[in-house]
């Protein structure tokens, strides 16, 4: 059932959440052992469902009652089902776990499927030719559902059957993929760059990072492309046994070229780009709704505040002094969000298409969104001067920025104002433009007003006070990046978080107070085993950190406050980000623990987040404002859609990183033998990784390069330690490298390093600063790992 669990996986995180009962339920164990076809331990089940305390037995339990079903293989705590191998009973055959994905390859003479697993391959990744050939059927070994073709992938069942029933090629077939559940999934393409001499075979080389095999091109099948380009192709799997051949459908032209950068990252993620003819079509053919049932805010001065290349505007602000004497001092808000729920309805194409999606994604050179641009950018979208129907949230706070009450209703409105966070922060600074001047007195100043208020409530709670930069990539007209900067921190951002924070904070509210079921934005405290970790890693930097607290965000505060005047900074910083859970969806009302609120849920931007239309299709049902509320089937299914979209989110933040990767690697490739200033940020068992204090770029510095002795990364003390020496490196340590490597087809930086390895202690231990001895046998490893720039939020709330 898992894998040892020090490797990190890149495609399925293992920390899953739990059902209101601390228990997951049978489907959420299938769906976490087909993602993890390597799980090879029921305590490793456990631990990535965190169960603990008196839940053991009832997970238990649930083990032997799905092992006695066959949902589940028989065997030890740590063996794998059949055996210590790892094969099956009966010799010979590769272990299949009792589910898992696989993927419909052909049809035979008499109609039948057939499928072979997935068994961990990512995304684009050749079938292994000698994988078992999986007879599909229904679940209940009736005929495969109708729907069924080549290209589906399908979570079953592997069942073992006669070999006497006969198989694809006449040689009887030992399994059978008995259907659960269809998986779509779009037709398997491969990206990859042409190869070959003039005179010479042609093949098509890998760009995704992980990728090694290699595909023959025939140059009649290359439809133009030269060597050096980036093409697009599908394979000929014609014959079994045969080495697999391309044939190009699209060429993207030199392969260098940094525009491709995107391309790539969208591939190796699988992010949806074109949308369906009919779903185009229905977007087309969307009208903006009718005034009926609908308050009339377009006499409400409201503007739009974003980033100055914005083309979704999904929310607008005013603010004004409460005229009620009982409240002096007080604030009125008003939040409106673009009405996406009235346009995309339950069950409509759009609306299928949109969760397919989960949210949009955002490159330097282009966005992919989540819904078309009839919509996203026009009939949604709250464009100056434009009536556009809104989902409205009325706040009223005391003058200490404490919420009283707030209201949602529908409404229509007209933007006074499409305004950049740059330009109202000029504005309030003394510098206003031509377009802010005549905004000043009577709107921007009433929301800053409103906002110190709201700024003292917050200071109160006391959320978690993470400082993440975000680093911008520039590029020029044609993708190529010119330089990377990271824009500074305003008031004006500041103000327009807290604004749709509140908003969000409301939402959760209503539904909680209704009764009604719908997607929270979850972020639990963090796991104990992470505070033990980071408790010992502050001993070694002579700091203390309590444990068997109950943990706040105010506690972590201060321990970043303790480190801010001392060299470690860095390091107690990157510790405590790396303590804290992730944030996901789902319908469990647990909190968000990083911003120190009871409830929590996204409302704010339903144009980019699939999770925004479920809460607003949620307060529409709640409060009764119309017929295109949740729907029955959404309300039944929340948690497999909370997890939906937190995978796609995932997948989202991926390919983002990976083009940055991508393009900071082209913007350095011209500066090989430079040296810079750093810091390391990162270890692995084969080396460090530091990133640049000019560009944030992360690299690589191999161990095997660090010195003449053996170095072991000891993840307690977060440092690479010299065995001999007791010298070495932390995380944190501000260093000096010199680029060897930019490659940036795969988005790889190496390093060298240049700053001497400093005496360090290690976790658990007291001032162990001096020799040790050599370890006899131990060599320095040389393997290489690629390294990736960090990227801090660029939206408006976590």
């Amino acid at each position: 059932m898992a894998a040892r669990a020090g490797a990190t996986r890149r495609k399925t995180s293992r920390k899953r959440s739990r059902s209101s009962s601390g228990v997951p339920s049978k489907g959420e164990i299938l769906e976490f052992l087909a993602a993890n076809p390597d799980v090879r331990g029921r305590r490793e089940i456990g631990r990535a469902f965190g169960i603990a305390g008196k839940n053991r037995f009832t997970f238990k339990a649930l083990l032997r009652q799905m092992t006695d079903e066959g949902l589940i293989g028989r065997h030890g705590e740590d063996a794998p089902p059949g055996g210590p191998s790892g094969s099956p009973s009966g010799g010979g055959r590769p272990y299949l776990p009792p589910v898992g994905l696989a993927d419909i390859v052909s049809v035979d003479d008499d109609g039948e499927l057939w499928a072979v697993p997935v068994a961990g391959r990512a995304a684009g990744d050749e079938i292994d030719q000698n994988a078992p050939r999986l007879r599909v059927r229904g679940l209940k070994r009736g005929p495969a559902p109708e729907r069924l073709g080549v290209g589906a992938r399908i979570l079953a069942r592997f069942v073992e059957v006669d070999q006497a029933d006969g198989g694809e090629d006449g040689a009887g077939a030992a399994m059978e993929a008995r259907v659960i559940k269809h998986l779509d999934r779009a037709p398997q393409k491969r990206l990859g760059v042409v190869a070959g001499d003039p005179g010479g075979p042609w093949r098509i080389l890998p760009v995704s990072k992980k990728g090694r095999d290699e595909l023959t091109l025939e140059r009649a099948d290359a439809g133009g492309a030269r060597p050096g380009d980036l093409v697009t192709v599908t394979l000929d799997r014609k014959g079994r046994g045969r080495d697999p051949r391309a044939k190009v459908i699209k060429a993207h032209g030199p392969a260098a070229e940094p525009g491709n950068a995107c391309l790539i990252a969208i591939h190796e993620e699988g992010i949806l780009v074109d949308f369906p003819a009919a779903v185009l079509r229905q977007a087309e053919a969307a009208r903006l709704p009718g005034r009926q049932g609908r308050t009339d805010l377009r006499n409400l001065p409201l503007i739009t505040i974003d980033p100055a290349d914005a083309r979704d505007h999904d929310d607008a602000v005013h603010a004004q002094t409460d005229p009620d004497a009982a409240n002096p001092g007080g604030w009125i808000v008003t939040v409106a969000i673009a009405d996406v729920a009235a346009f995309v309805t339950p069950g409509s194409e759009l609306d299928r298409e949109a969760r397919k999606r989960g949210n949009s994604v955002y490159f330097p050179t282009r966005v992919v969104p989540m819904l078309p641009e009839a919509l996203s950018a026009d009939l949604c979208s709250l464009r100056q001067g434009q009536d556009r129907p809104v989902m409205a949230v009325r706040m009223v706070f005391d003058a200490r920025g404490r919420k009283k009450r707030h209201e949602f209703f529908r409404a229509n409105m007209r933007s006074v104002a499409s305004l950049s966070y740059e330009m109202v922060q000029a504005a309030w600074d003394g510098a206003p433009d031509k377009k802010t001047a005549p905004l000043l007195e009577n709107i921007l100043k009433p929301l800053f007003g409103a906002y110190d208020a709201l700024a003292n409530a917050r200071d109160a709670r006391e959320p978690l006070d993470l400082n993440i930069p975000e680093r911008r990539i520039r590029v020029d007209e044609r993708g190529v990046p010119v330089g990377v900067e990271t824009p500074p921190r305003l008031e004006a951002h500041r103000l327009i978080e807290e604004f749709m924070v509140l908003a969000n904070v409301s939402a959760a509210e209503t539904l909680a107070r209704h009764n009604i079921g719908h997607l929270r934005r979850v972020h639990d405290a963090p796991a104990n085993e992470k505070i033990d970790a980071l408790s010992e890693f502050l001993k070694t930097l002579d700091l203390s950190f309590a444990r068997g607290q109950v943990m706040a965000p105010r506690h972590f505060n201060r321990l970043l406050r303790d480190a801010a005047a001392g060299p470690n900074t860095e390091a107690v910083h990157d510790a405590v980000l790396r303590a804290q859970s992730q944030a996901v969806y789902a319908p469990q009302d647990l909190g968000h623990f990083g911003l120190a609120l009871r409830r929590y849920a996204h409302f704010t931007s339903p144009i980019r987040r699939y999770a925004d239309i479920i809460v607003h299709r949620a307060l529409i049902t709640a409060l009764a404002l119309g017929p295109d509320g949740l729907d029955t089937a959404t309300m039944a299914g929340l948690e497999e859609l909370g997890a939906e979209i937190s995978d796609a989110e995932r997948r989202a933040m991926r390919a983002e990183r990976d083009t940055a990767d991508r393009l900071i690697a082209h913007f350095l490739s011209n500066r090989i033998g430079a040296e810079f200033d750093g810091r390391v940020t990162g270890l692995a068992r084969s080396g460090l990784f530091v990133g640049l204090t000019e560009t944030g770029a992360d690299g690589f510095v191999p161990a095997a390069s660090l010195g003449d002795e053996y170095f072991v990364a000891d993840e307690a003390s977060r440092a690479m330690i010299g065995e001999r020496s007791g010298k070495g490196y932390r995380v944190g340590d501000a260093v000096t490298v010199r680029l060897r490597e930019a490659n940036p087809l795969r988005g790889q930086i190496a390093f060298e390093m240049l700053t001497p390895a400093r005496p360090l202690r290690k976790a658990g231990k007291s001032a162990q600063t001096g020799p040790q001895r050599q370890r006899k046998g131990a060599r320095p490893s040389s393997r290489s790992k690629s390294g990736r720039m960090k990227r801090g939020k660029t939206k408006k709330q976590s």
